[in-house]
């Protein structure tokens, strides 16, 4: 079964074509920061990037007719259960009037909607970031104003909770697993019998990342607020794409940042070390909501790539529980198995909404 795939961002769209789990073909298109310029906003790149799409599967010689499927990234939509959507007007109403804030993967569903209604074939979406299945207790913050929320690399995380669980020889639905990704931003979660209950916000809570803050001192973020030097974009900026490892080293690159502390950068090695003991702590909470029943803690990410940094968590939480390392993520494949078992019969597409 043919499956084109569909992965927009903020300054590529990847597509690919796999036959079953191979893949045939695989792309990352640019749009350069002149392309994009023309454009008001993420909807009205519509056109243009459905067309990259079309024109890659005209590069490689196939026709929307020879495809079984689509798979397409979700992206931050209202909250969800985790699990494969249908391609459907209440998901594409939801992706285009309800959406938690602007990216390009709410694309994804309108192109692979648009090649696929016209070709008879379905489309699917598969766990995208705002995946929710907490428990009322975990969305107190302290403030009511301000609930926690649940931001987190799902489609990546639950992809390969379930490879753990196959090659434990267990189903993912049997286990109680502490997900750990390791990128841009870091997410942390708890995973029980299937549903991801717990995890940090990637982009503002949780451990300090390449690129992000994480939780900051309430007092003191206050005060910067308002101290006149940043407004409200400024701040954003710096909480979700300057601050972090970036902040400290003026890098967003992990394994850079090693080999300078491998060179004797010592700020390197303490900002490396001090990532890694956040993200520690983070295992231990959500092993705390676990209650302390976990079959394995899984790490993965690009980060992941560098056993050094990996070790670093390694030695704070082996006590609770055997850790399994799958460095790097793999969306597109992690799409095409999730569209791969409503087709073979072993999952049900959900109704988003329904």
């Amino acid at each position: 079964m043919k499956i084109l795939v569909i992965n927009p961002g903020s300054t590529s769209t990847k597509a690919a074509v796999f036959n079953d789990e191979t893949m045939l073909f695989q792309e990352s298109i640019r749009h350069s920061a002149e392309e994009l310029s023309q454009f008001p906003d993420i909807f009205s790149q519509l056109d243009y990037r459905r067309k990259m799409v079309r024109d890659f599967l005209d590069r490689n010689g196939v026709t929307p007719a020879d495809l079984a499927a689509i798979a397409a990234r979700g992206g931050p939509l209202p909250p969800a259960e985790g699990g494969t959507y249908a391609v459907n007007d209440e998901l594409l109403e939801a992706t285009r009037n309800h959406y938690a804030t602007e990216h390009p993967s709410l694309l994804a569903v309108l192109i692979a909607d648009s090649i696929g209604r016209s070709a008879g074939i379905p489309s699917y979406m598969s766990d995208p970031v705002s995946v929710d299945e907490w428990e009322e207790t975990a969305r107190f913050s302290g403030m009511p104003e301000l609930p926690r929320i649940s931001l987190s690399h799902a489609l990546n995380m639950r992809a390969v909770a379930r490879r753990a669980a196959s090659e434990m020889g267990r189903s993912y639905e049997e286990l109680n697993l502490i997900i750990v990704h390791l990128g841009g931003g870091i997410s942390v979660s708890a995973h029980c019998m299937g549903r991801q209950i717990d995890s940090n916000n990637a982009n503002e809570d949780g451990p300090f990342a390449p690129e992000r803050t994480g939780t900051l001192p309430a007092g003191q973020l206050v005060k910067l607020c308002f101290s006149g030097r940043y407004d409200q974009k400024q701040m954003k900026d710096l909480i979700t794409r300057k601050g972090g490892m970036t902040a400290y080293l003026g890098i967003n690159n992990a394994g850079e940042a090693l080999k300078n502390a491998l060179s004797g950068d010592k700020l390197a090695r303490q900002v490396l070390e001090s990532m890694m003991y956040q993200v520690s702590k983070e295992v231990g909470k959500m092993a705390a909501v676990l209650k302390g029943s976990v079959n394995a803690i899984v790490v993965s990410g690009g980060i992941a790539h560098n056993a050094e940094l990996v070790d670093m968590i390694r030695e704070r939480v082996q006590f609770i529980a055997p850790m399994v390392v799958y460095p790097g993520e793999d969306e597109m494949l992690a799409l095409v198995q999730s569209a791969l078992r409503v087709l073979r019969g072993e999952e049900k597409a959900k109704n988003f909404g329904g």
